[in-house]
C-alpha cells in the first residue's frame, strides 16, 4: 500500500515531471482502490472551483482553503483540492502534498462537493478543462511577463504548482470587481450570471478566492477540514509514547527572527495576520500590542503555570519554530512535577505537532499566528479550553495618593 506519510514521497512528488509523475499518480490512485473504470467520476454540470494556494506557508493556507470552501459552496460549484505547498527548511523550491495526504476528503464532502486535483486532472480535465481553453481567473492584472495578464505561472511557488499538474493558460480573465463574500453581497449569483458553468467549466484562480485571515462566517468550517486516519493514529502513538499517562498542557511558541521582524509592524495596524482571532474582526476584544505577538518570558511561565494546575497536567507538550525554551522552562517548572516534550529539532513534523497540539487538555498559542489559528479553530469544534499569551491584556495598576 502506498504510504501517503512518507516523507521521501512527498519530495518525489514536487521534483519529478512527466511521464514519472504520471506514473506516480496511477500508481498512487489505483493503490487507494479510485484509479478503475468503477470507480471513475462523472463531471459536475455546475462546474468548478480551482486554485493555487500560493500564499505562505501551510497555517496560511488552511485559512484560504475553508475561504474556498465557502465560495465554492456559494457558488454551487465542485471544488478542485489543491495540494499543499510545502518548504523544507534548507531547500531550494517548493513541494506538492496531496490534499489527501493529510486529510480526509469524505469529511469535506458532507459539506460541499469536492475532489482532488490528482484526481481531477487524471479522469476529468481532457474533457472538462482540456488544453486550449484553460482559462486564468485574477482580480486584476499581474506583473509579468505578458501584460493584461494574469501571469498565473510567474514566480514560486505558482509555476511549479501548475507545473506539477502540466496546466500552462490560453488567456486570463480579470474577474474585478466581483468580490468572494457569498454570505452578504449575493456573490454568488453575481458570479454564475457572469461566469455560466456552460460557457466556464472551471473557474481557476491565481490565487485562492479566500481571504486572509479567514472570513468570520467561515470558521465553522473548520469542522470538515478533518485529519485522516493515518495522522489520527500517528499523533495518538506519538503521545502515548512520549507523554507520560495523564493530562497535558500544549504551548505553540512562535520565536524566529523572522517572527521578530513580523511584530515590528503591530502597531501599525488595527490587526495582524490571525490577531482577530482574539481580538475580535472589529476589534471588539481589545486592541494589539506586542506581547500578543512577542511575549516576554514571564508571561509565559505565569500562563503555563496556571494550564498546568488548572488541568493537572503532568507534562508539556512544546511546538516551536525556533526555541523551545526548555533550559527556563524546566528550571521554573522545576517544583512542579512536569515533564517537558517536543519533537527531535530537527525536521520535526508540523502536522505532527498541530494534530499533538489539538489534543492537549489545554492550549495557549500565539495570536497573531494562523498556526495557532488552526489549531484554536479544531479545538473549537471539539469543545476543548484555549487561550493566548499575553491575552487578555492585564490591567494596569495606579497607584493612589
Amino acid at each position: 500500500m502506498f504510504r501517503f506519510s512518507d516523507r521521501n514521497v512527498f519530495k518525489m512528488w514536487g521534483r519529478t515531471t512527466g511521464g514519472l509523475k504520471r506514473l506516480l499518480l496511477t500508481s498512487t490512485l489505483f493503490s487507494l482502490g479510485i484509479g478503475s473504470d468503477e470507480g471513475a467520476l462523472s463531471v459536475d454540470p455546475k462546474g468548478y472551483i480551482m486554485y493555487c494556494p500560493c500564499m505562505g506557508r501551510f497555517g496560511n493556507q488552511a485559512d484560504h482553503f475553508l475561504g474556498a470552501l465557502g465560495f465554492a459552496k456559494g457558488l454551487d460549484r465542485t471544488l478542485v483540492l489543491p495540494p499543499w505547498i510545502e518548504y523544507q527548511p534548507g531547500e531550494r523550491g517548493s513541494s506538492m502534498v496531496p490534499f489527501d495526504a493529510y486529510f480526509n476528503v469524505s469529511a469535506v464532502n458532507h459539506f460541499h462537493r469536492a475532489v482532488t486535483m490528482e484526481l481531477f486532472v487524471s479522469q476529468l480535465s481532457d474533457t472538462v478543462w482540456p488544453v486550449g481553453k484553460r482559462i486564468s481567473f485574477c482580480y486584476t492584472a499581474r506583473r509579468g511577463e505578458t501584460e493584461q495578464s494574469c501571469n498565473a505561472k510567474e514566480g514560486n511557488p505558482f509555476g511549479p504548482f501548475w507545473d506539477t499538474f502540466n496546466v500552462s493558460f490560453d488567456r486570463s480573465e480579470m474577474y474585478g470587481p466581483l468580490s468572494y463574500d457569498v454570505y452578504h453581497q449575493n456573490a454568488g449569483k453575481a458570479w454564475n450570471q457572469k461566469y455560466p458553468a456552460t460557457q466556464f467549466p472551471v473557474l481557476a484562480f491565481t490565487g485562492a478566492p479566500a481571504s486572509f485571515p479567514v472570513q468570520q462566517d467561515n470558521l465553522n468550517l473548520q469542522q470538515f477540514l478533518v485529519y485522516n486516519d493515518g495522522w489520527k493514529d500517528r499523533a495518538d502513538r506519538w503521545i502515548k509514547s512520549n507523554l507520560p499517562r495523564g493530562p497535558f498542557v500544549g504551548i505553540h511558541l512562535r520565536n524566529g527572527v523572522d517572527w521578530d521582524r513580523a511584530c515590528e509592524h503591530v502597531t501599525s495596524s488595527n490587526h495582524l495576520f490571525s490577531s482577530p482571532q482574539c481580538l475580535g474582526y472589529k476589534n471588539e476584544k481589545g486592541e494589539i500590542y506586542i506581547d500578543l505577538c512577542k511575549p516576554a518570558e514571564l508571561t509565559i511561565i505565569k500562563q503555563i503555570k496556571k494550564a498546568v494546575k488548572k488541568v493537572g497536567a503532568v507534562s508539556l507538550f512544546i511546538a516551536s519554530d525556533n526555541n523551545y525554551m526548555t533550559d527556563i522552562l524546566s528550571k521554573e517548572l522545576r517544583g512542579m512535577d512536569v515533564t517537558l516534550h517536543h519533537q527531535p529539532e530537527v525536521h520535526p513534523s508540523a502536522h505532527l505537532d498541530l494534530a499533538v497540539l489539538s489534543r492537549s487538555n489545554f492550549f495557549i498559542g500565539n495570536c497573531i499566528s494562523s498556526f495557532t489559528a488552526f489549531v484554536k479553530r479544531a479545538r473549537d469544534v471539539d469543545g476543548l479550553p484555549s487561550g493566548f499569551w499575553g491575552y487578555p491584556r492585564p490591567r494596569r495598576h495606579h497607584d493612589e495618593f
